[in-house]
């Protein structure tokens, strides 16, 4: 923005894991000089994965270029690897992007967009093992930088991904005064959060069930944008 404002872009589509938007939307909105915008391909309300629709600040067309990318994740991100329009909008924004960054499943549309070629990437547990698909070195973590581009695992992960990235911003100072503001302080009552949690046998199943239902979608995503 002309202004000096930072403008942090991210991405909604269809059938996104709304807390992969608003966990992070939550941190960027309360950074100082920060103008938030939400992009979708068209100027009307999108469906989420929850029931509920989230209203875009701009579309591909009229969204200002990003200083921060930000590409969240759900089962629509799979959807949309083979719409041109979308791929070729983080493909832009993140020539101009000071960051590129993406939470949970987000992480395929910046590989199909020729992002991760090379970078090492996280993303939800289910979908580690097809990142090599879109280039990316998959590494298991709640947040992954390399480079200008900076992971996020599932879901939940987005909060932290936000905070490490208002730190690296603005200092850690101002990051951990977003943080006490928005109480971010889990103690969730079971310790099921990550795939270490349960009996390898058992993970293994679901993650297959998860990576054959998102393969296809994955490679398909691939030979369109080649």
């Amino acid at each position: 923005m002309s202004d000096g404002a930072t403008t942090i872009v991210m991405v909604l589509v269809p059938q996104v894991t709304q807390l992969d938007l608003t966990g992070p939307a939550q941190v960027f909105a309360r950074w100082p000089g920060a103008h938030l915008v939400i992009a979708a391909a068209r100027a009307e309300p999108v469906m989420t994965d929850c029931g509920f629709a989230i209203v875009p600040t701009a579309t591909f067309d009229t969204a200002p270029q990003a200083d921060y990318l930000i590409v969240p994740g759900g089962e629509g991100v799979f959807d949309v690897l083979s719409d041109r329009r979308t791929v070729d909008f983080v493909r832009v924004q993140a020539r101009g992007a000071r960051v590129v960054g993406s939470v949970c499943t987000g992480a395929f549309l910046l590989g199909v967009a020729g992002l991760l070629d090379g970078v090492r990437a996280t993303t939800h547990w289910g979908s580690m093992r097809l990142l090599p698909l879109v280039g990316a070195v998959p590494t298991p973590s709640r947040v992954v930088r390399d480079g200008r581009v900076v992971t996020g695992g599932g879901v939940t992960s987005g909060i932290d991904m936000a905070l490490a990235l208002a730190a690296d911003a603005l200092g850690e100072q101002v990051a951990r005064e977003i943080q006490l503001a928005i109480e971010y302080d889990p103690e969730p009552p079971f310790d099921a959060g990550s795939p270490d949690a349960f009996p390898e046998a058992e993970i293994e199943l679901r993650r297959r069930a998860i990576e054959d239902r998102r393969r296809a979608r994955v490679e398909a995503g691939m030979r369109a944008s080649a």
